[in-house]
């Protein structure tokens, strides 16, 4: 057939992982709002927030609640985190009650009641002091792919 042609070009090994980032992933939500129960881009909390961003790297089979997703994976300490491990606080005084996904630097993305999905650090004095525990949950492959690998 003339002056039609089918053309495939190579993609470079790393362009899939890098547009899948973690970072991509929390960059394409940042600002989404807070919403008790939400578990879509049209709104989070922080557990429905995890949810959907860990279901991006196949670790989609957590549990619902922040309570239940605090005894999920193994518990790593606050020295030894690393990207995508589940960070916990206790915010009421009634135990685990609020989570995020760590992205390193010490940083934690996270569905704020009061301000939606942001970026906080784990040194600001009022998550410091309510720091709780945190978990991996990923494994090696997909911890791989959410640094760009």
């Amino acid at each position: 057939m003339i002056g039609s042609a089918l053309l495939f070009t190579a993609i470079p090994a790393n362009t899939y992982a890098s547009e899948i980032s973690l970072e991509n992933e929390v960059n394409g939500v940042l600002g989404t709002p807070y919403v008790w129960g939400g578990t879509t881009s049209a709104g989070f909390d922080c557990s429905g927030f995890i949810l959907y961003i860990m279901e991006k790297f196949n670790a989609g089979d957590l549990p619902r609640t922040t309570g239940s997703q605090a005894k999920a994976g193994t518990e790593v300490s606050k020295d030894d985190l690393r990207l995508g491990d589940l960070v916990f606080f206790n915010t009421f005084g009634t135990g685990v009650s609020h989570a995020g996904i760590y992205i390193g630097d010490g940083q934690f993305a996270h569905s704020s009641s009061s301000k939606g999905v942001r970026i906080s650090k784990l040194s600001d004095s009022y998550y410091r002091d309510r720091y709780v525990t945190a978990r991996r949950v990923v494994s090696d492959t997909s911890y791989r792919q959410m640094a760009g690998e």
